[in-house]
């Protein structure tokens, strides 16, 4: 007799178990609230805003707007799922401004001279921040304060002193404004690109290399990262460096584009961007969070900015939803991530 071998069918009860295991995981992922608040925005706008909103104009208005808090918002991600925070940002953006005016506007220097001072000073800070961070017990958000206020009051009497004035322009020559101050179609800015390049490097970053389980090890326990051989100093100063880069390049960005720069400029980007890395779903609390998430909660914040315009509601609502997506983001993320894995717990 020929024995036959023995095939099992999966029963529904089993196919019904491993979608509830790939629903629990998918729920887990930390982009998973953000897109769905993303798509929700978009969808509210696209209706209430109609054509306007959806036209090439409109979705380079919010666009435009992403890339810049955006790229700063990555940076910020990275510090709060390792546990820290830099609210220096706001300071770095037009103390970058002023920098590459002043070597390359008033000084007239080469345009590139003044963008590597402005750079510099922006890993400069970074640095301070870090390095105070690391050999201290002071808590990363009162350092960066601290720094906050004293570069504006520095870039404030340093530019009076120098230029005269709050204020200072500077045109950029030709190859310096097609690669960070131009319009493409005449209405995207190329800053886009930029935040496009940032997205790459950093989901490479956080996602891919070992470098990305270090900031997710120091976010959940930094003892234990320490104890476990993850160089925890050097780490920490090396994403406030990032930090302080990234608004040194949107400081230097937006003096290409609008050719001027000014004192009080980059405060909005301090809790904007903040706003956009919570919505995004990064906890509060760190070691969670995603760069893909980061870049929903940016699009989402962006959209809201914006898209309030082409609509027929009062502009001064828009604070009034972004506010409420803060509070429903810090509300639940948290909650939602705890429920999705009791879930799949059960499942298993």
């Amino acid at each position: 007799m020929t024995a036959h071998p023995v095939t099992s069918t999966p029963t529904p009860m089993a196919n019904r178990g491993r979608s509830g295991l790939a629903l629990g995981r998918l729920a887990r992922r930390p982009e998973t609230g953000s897109f769905l608040g993303m798509v929700a925005v978009f969808l509210f706008f696209a209706i209430f805003g109609g054509s306007g909103f959806l036209s090439a104009a409109g979705t380079a208005s919010w666009l435009s707007i992403a890339s810049e808090i955006g790229i700063i918002a990555l940076p910020i991600g990275l510090l709060m799922i390792a546990g820290e925070l830099d609210i220096s940002v706001g300071a770095v953006i037009p103390a970058a401004s002023l920098t590459a005016a002043i070597v390359s506007g008033y000084y007239g220097l080469p345009d590139w001279l003044g963008i590597t001072a402005a750079l510099g000073l922006g890993l400069a800070i970074g640095l301070i921040n870090g390095v105070f961070v690391t050999r201290t017990t002071i808590p990363s958000l009162i350092i960066t304060i601290g720094t906050m206020f004293g570069t504006m009051g520095l870039t404030l009497g340093l530019t009076v002193m120098i230029a005269g004035s709050t204020g200072v322009s500077l045109v950029p020559d030709e190859l310096t404004k097609t690669l960070l101050g131009q319009y493409l179609g005449g209405m995207f800015q190329v800053t886009i690109l930029w935040w496009l390049v940032y997205i790459a490097a950093l989901l490479w970053l956080l996602h891919i290399s070992p470098v990305g389980n270090w900031i997710y090890a120091l976010g959940g326990d930094k003892e234990s990262a320490r104890n476990a051989g993850i160089p925890t100093k050097r780490l920490t100063i090396g994403l406030f460096m990032l930090s302080g880069f990234s608004a040194a390049f949107v400081g230097v960005s937006q003096v290409m584009v609008y050719q001027s720069a000014q004192v009080l400029a980059g405060q909005s980007f301090i809790f904007n961007s903040i706003m956009c890395v919570v919505i995004g779903g990064v906890l509060l609390t760190g070691g969670f969070g995603s760069v893909v998430g980061i870049v929903f909660g940016t699009i989402t914040f962006s959209i809201v900015n914006q898209g309030i315009y082409f609509t027929s509601i009062d502009p001064n609502m828009g604070s009034v939803i972004i506010g409420a997506l803060l509070l429903i983001a810090v509300l639940t993320n948290d909650t939602f991530r705890q429920l999705a894995l009791s879930y799949s717990s059960k499942k298993a």
